[in-house]
């Protein structure tokens, strides 16, 4: 092969691994423009993630809480996420990671 076929296939894989290591969360909050109100450790429109921790820290039920607010769009007028229940999960886990 020659240098120029080499970089271009080096290029190619690094061009791909981001979307290798994108989990579901961060597909769902992509998808659904959570950034737009949303950050993770600053407020925008919405809270950030890290306060939602914060509130949550040490509720065992935090998880179940915030799936429901994210399917059901709750009582702060929140967009409705239509994912499975797996995938909002992984939203919850996510955000009660931030730090």
């Amino acid at each position: 092969m020659t240098k120029l076929s080499l970089a271009l296939a080096a290029t190619a894989c690094l061009a791909f691994t981001g979307h290798a290591f994108a989990d579901a969360a961060d597909d769902i909050i992509a998808k659904n423009k959570c950034g737009s109100c949303h950050t993770s450790a600053t407020t925008k429109k919405g809270p950030s993630w890290a306060s939602v921790a914060q509130k949550y820290k040490g509720d065992a039920a935090a998880e179940g809480k915030i799936v429901e607010m994210l399917k059901t769009g709750g009582a702060m007028d929140h967009n409705k996420v239509a994912a499975s229940d797996a995938d909002l999960k992984a939203v919850a886990a996510k955000v009660l990671a931030s730090k």
